[in-house]
């Protein structure tokens, strides 16, 4: 008995087996149209009655099949009469029909591909040979059904007591709402207007970690690499964005060469046009970097959000809420998928533009995103602030800490060296929120800061 007429045995005399394997067996796996039309017979009659059919229920709902002539409908009664009850062992026949299941979407995709690189296909074009790759490389039973509560309680405390890792920022406050870094499998998202500090902020970041010695991959959808480099030259060299063309090569070498002794990660900034790349594309990208470079990210950040591209929605047949959170919900898997934290940002609506304060209301086009998204937070800038190079951060959703400690708190910004920093413990005495965590009882200290911070919305 081949394989093949070995799963249709046991999808029909073994339920265990057959509620396991179900979900994840398609009939074009089959290489016989038969046995095809028996899978989906076996299918539709599990999905419908909630119980495997017998051989007699199969052969009569094949020949009420009107796709069939006589010859292939005698066929598929001979296959039937071939079908053992003598079942396989369980562990057995799940791992030998998920390595089937691989073997045969690896195989059905490569002739995909081909087809459309050859242009049989007019339907797609080059760039969806990534992800229809990726998707086939990905096929896998998940063998878990879950967390027994009881039963795995000391599990449950091992965790509890085991140091979660986790990539800290270089910025007290942020470790502080973060409880000390941002943990993997987790979406963090900046919210800001236009020209506030997003791509900023990713940047410093991005630098931060690199200097951590871990890998970093910087996915830019609204700059150029060399402009997101150019940034991040300006932050590790602490050069004036302005003042690296003045640089000479060979200083310029020196330090980028000092800068490599340092750290022992890698950073990769990989440009996609705006709109045109979603969580399909940066999957095949991480594949090609483990591949390729040997590199496997310890974090990823995107810039931006919005601008991504959907894999499941096109653009113009859905609205920008669906379209949006579906965006939101992808990123948020890749991170689940690839075990590490995404940072990205969005766009303030219309009315954030400018403004003094910024809530999740203000999100641009999607709250769908804030319910996504781990942790989010709005940078805040005012005249005021920049008079005095700093940049409020304000929480917005945190599920690593409660958001209403430390929810509003201001950190230095050096446009220029593309910074940020700690500023001095009385800075965020400017900051009065009944969630600070500090103490500030000065009544009249209080007042003048209130008066100076009068336009900032609390």
């Amino acid at each position: 008995m081949n394989l093949e007429l070995t799963i249709l045995s046991n999808l029909v005399y073994n339920e265990k087996y057959a509620r396991k394997v179900l979900p994840f067996l398609k009939a074009e796996y089959f290489t016989d149209k038969s046995y095809k039309i028996i899978f989906l017979e076996i299918h539709e009659y599990v999905s419908q009655y909630d119980a495997l059919p017998s051989l007699n229920a199969l052969s009569i709902e094949c020949q009420e099949r009107v796709d069939l002539s006589d010859e292939q409908f005698q066929n598929i009664l001979e296959i039937l009469n071939e079908l053992s009850n003598d079942t396989a062992d369980y562990d057995w026949i799940v791992d030998t029909t998920e390595k089937w299941c691989q073997e045969r979407a690896i195989y059905l995709s490569l002739m995909e591909s081909v087809k459309i690189a050859d242009g049989q296909d007019t339907k797609r074009d080059k760039g969806a040979i990534p992800t229809i790759l990726s998707e086939a490389l990905g096929v896998s039973f998940d063998q878990s059904v879950g967390h027994d509560y009881l039963d795995n309680s000391s599990e449950r405390f091992d965790f509890y007591n085991r140091k979660e890792d986790k990539i800290p920022f270089d910025l007290d406050f942020f470790n502080k709402i973060t409880k000390g870094g941002l943990p993997n499998k987790t979406l963090n998202v900046a919210l800001a207007g236009t020209g506030v500090g997003k791509s900023l902020f990713m940047c410093h970041v991005a630098a931060s970690v690199l200097l951590q010695g871990r890998n970093v991959l910087y996915i830019t959808l609204e700059m150029a690499e060399e402009k997101i480099a150019e940034r991040i030259d300006a932050n590790l060299l602490n050069i004036p964005i302005q003042k690296l063309s003045d640089l000479p090569k060979s200083m310029f070498q020196k330090k980028i060469a000092s800068l490599g002794k340092k750290t022992q990660g890698k950073l990769i900034i990989k440009e996609y046009p705006t709109a045109s790349a979603h969580v399909g594309h940066f999957k095949s990208l991480i594949g090609d970097l483990a591949l390729k470079r040997s590199i496997k990210p310890d974090i990823i950040f995107i810039d931006y959000l919005n601008i991504c591209a959907s894999q499941r929605y096109k653009g113009s047949i859905v609205n920008s809420y669906t379209y949006v959170k579906a965006i939101a919900e992808e990123l948020r898997g890749l991170a689940v998928e690839t075990n590490v934290p995404i940072v990205s940002a969005t766009q303030t609506t219309r009315s954030g533009f400018g403004s003094s304060d910024v809530d999740l209301t203000d999100t641009s086009e999607s709250f769908g995103l804030p319910a996504t998204a781990d942790l989010m937070f709005a940078l805040i800038s005012t005249e005021e602030l920049e008079e005095v190079n700093q940049i409020m951060v304000k929480q917005l959703k945190n599920r690593y800490n409660d958001p209403t400690l430390n929810k509003r708190f201001v950190i230095g910004i050096d446009r220029a060296k593309m910074k940020l920093y700690d500023v001095e413990q009385s800075a965020q005495q400017d900051i009065i929120d009944s969630g600070q965590d500090l103490e500030y009882d000065n009544k009249e200290e209080t007042k003048k800061i209130a008066n100076k911070f009068a336009k900032i919305k609390f």
